[in-house]
This record gives C-alpha cells, structure tokens and sequence, in this order.
C-alpha cells in the first residue's frame, strides 16, 4: 500500500475509534436499562472493526488477496440468496455448477485481467446454460421462478460484485499502481452512503420513502445521508484520478445507484419473509445486507472508469 493508502486506512481508523467512543458513551448514560438503538449501534461499529482490518489485510497482501477476499465475499452472498430461494432437486445440477464452476471461473477472469471474457461470461453464456442445466431433470413445476432465480443469485452475489476486484485490472494513465484506492473509495462512499441515511433517518426522519419494501427508510434519512457522502465522496477526490465535480458527480450517482440497489434487495427479502439476509455480521444482518448497494454501484463504476479514464 502506499502512503495515501496508508493515510486513507489511519483516518478510517480514528473515525471508527472516535464512533468506539460516542458508542460507549451512549452505553455508559444509558446505564443499566436496555436501549436496542445503542446496542444496534455499537454491534454495527464492532463490525465495522473487523471489516475494516481485513479489508486492510488483503490490501497490505495485494492484489491475489483482494481477489481471494471478494471470492469469499461472493461465495457467502450467493449462499445466502440461494438459502432463501425456494430448490427443488432437479436444481442441483444448476446449483452445483453455480458454486462449483461459475464462480470460481469469474474471479479467476478477473484475476488474470481477461475482461473480454469476465464481462460477459455470467450474463451471456451462464445465462443459457443453467436453463439447460435445469432443464435435464424433467421437472416442469416452477421452472421460469426457478431458472430465474439462480441467475439472478450468479448476477447479484458474483457478477455484480466481482466488479469490486476487477477495478485493479483498469489501466489508468497516471493512475498507476494506486488502484487500490479506487476499491477504497467505492465501498467507503457507498458504505457511508447507508450508515449517514440509518443516523439521518433516526436523527430527522419522520416521512417514509418505501414503507412496504423498507419501513426504516425516510425522505429525511435519503437526502441527508446521500447528501453527506456525496460530500465525503467529493472532499476525497485526492486518492483518485477524478477533479472535486467529476468525484462529486460520480459519488452521487453511485449512492443513488446503491439507495436503489437496496429497494431491490428489500423487496426480495420482503417476498421471502425476512427482515435480514442473515446472521453472519452482528449488526448487520447476513453478507447480502452490507452488499446490497455495492452489488448496484460496482458495475457502473466499473464501466465508467474504464470508458472514461480506462
């Protein structure tokens, strides 16, 4: 990593111990009655640590270990949504080739660079074959729900997010050997994204955006939130190729990107019955509930910067 990385990686730190503080303070005041808002509060804080420090550690290992990071990160999210969607046994052929083939494949695409192929591999050719696999078994009942919704798994949890990686693969004149902070300053804006609509929301909010798909969120917690980490996003334009207005601009639309993102995920989770993905992160939920607007911004993100700077 090299200095604006390491300087990147100290500020996360003080935020997150300056947030440790406020936390146990809240808790301290609180004194012995339970109060789920500050418990909620400091359990998501803990688990920003531990996100954080690997994120750091794959970092500082470089550029197979973020690769090795994000495969995971898929694998979990894809187990999640698999989990939640109705299978029935004809699907594992499907599902196997999904775990087994898919997505391994993509991240070893991203991982030697080959972006003729990683760009098109899952929406193209996976995309007509796990039809087929599904199709071997004979069994008619739900096949279109069924079909759709491994594909829409492979999109979300590992097409979608292997674009995180990939940004390492853009060659960007006088960019080089920084890429790296373009992951940073992704995941850091669109992150902040969620956490500044959660405290807007609970500060000010009093008018619900989505009632049905979302019931926390509010028109309050939505402009204040995005508002702030387009501002964030802007005042760190210095680790990126992009002047203030072009890193202003590009923050905006992912955040919005991500606000929707999360109004996609909601609705699914809502037509399966649950509030979260999972238990994986306390605090948060399951690993699809962190990557929720990730999984929207990273592609176009992507594709801008390689159109644009690339």
């Amino acid at each position: 990593m090299d200095n604006n990385t390491l300087m990147l990686f100290a500020g996360i730190g003080a935020l997150l111990a300056l947030a440790s503080l406020i936390g146990f303070v809240l808790k301290r005041r609180s004194g012995d009655a339970e109060n789920p808002v500050i418990d909620n509060l400091n359990a998501r804080i803990n688990a920003w640590w531990v996100m954080v420090a690997v994120i750091g550690i794959a970092f500082w290992l470089g550029h197979t270990a973020v690769v090795i990071l994000f495969y995971l990160v898929s694998f979990f999210a894809l187990r999640e949504f698999m989990t939640l969607a109705p299978t029935r046994r004809s699907d594992y052929p499907a599902l196997a080739a999904a775990f087994y083939f898919v997505l391994p494949m993509q991240y070893l695409l991203v991982g030697i660079g080959w972006y003729g192929l990683f760009a098109i591999f899952i929406p193209v050719y996976i995309f007509l074959l796990l039809p087929i696999l599904a199709s071997l078994g004979g069994d008619t009942t739900r096949y279109l729900e069924r079909a759709a919704k491994v594909q829409w798994g492979l999109m979300i949890a590992v097409f979608c997010v292997s674009h995180v990686p990939a940004l390492l693969t853009l060659e960007i004149a006088g960019f080089e050997g920084r890429n790296l902070l373009l992951i940073a300053w992704l995941v850091m804006v669109v992150q902040l994204s969620d956490v500044l609509q959660y405290v807007c929301g609970k500060l000010a909010g009093k008018r619900k955006i989505a009632p049905n798909l979302s019931p926390s969120k509010t028109v309050e917690g939505f402009v204040g939130g995005i508002a702030l980490a387009t501002l964030i996003g802007a005042a760190l334009f210095w680790i990126t190729p992009f002047t203030f207005w072009q890193a202003a601009l590009i923050a905006l639309a992912l955040n919005l990107l991500g606000f929707f993102g999360g109004l996609v995920m909601s609705a699914i989770k809502r037509d399966r019955g649950v509030k979260d993905w999972g238990h994986m992160i306390e605090g948060h939920g399951g690993m699809l509930d962190r990557l929720d607007s990730v999984c929207f911004a990273a592609p176009i993100f992507f594709h801008t910067l390689r159109y644009w700077w690339g």
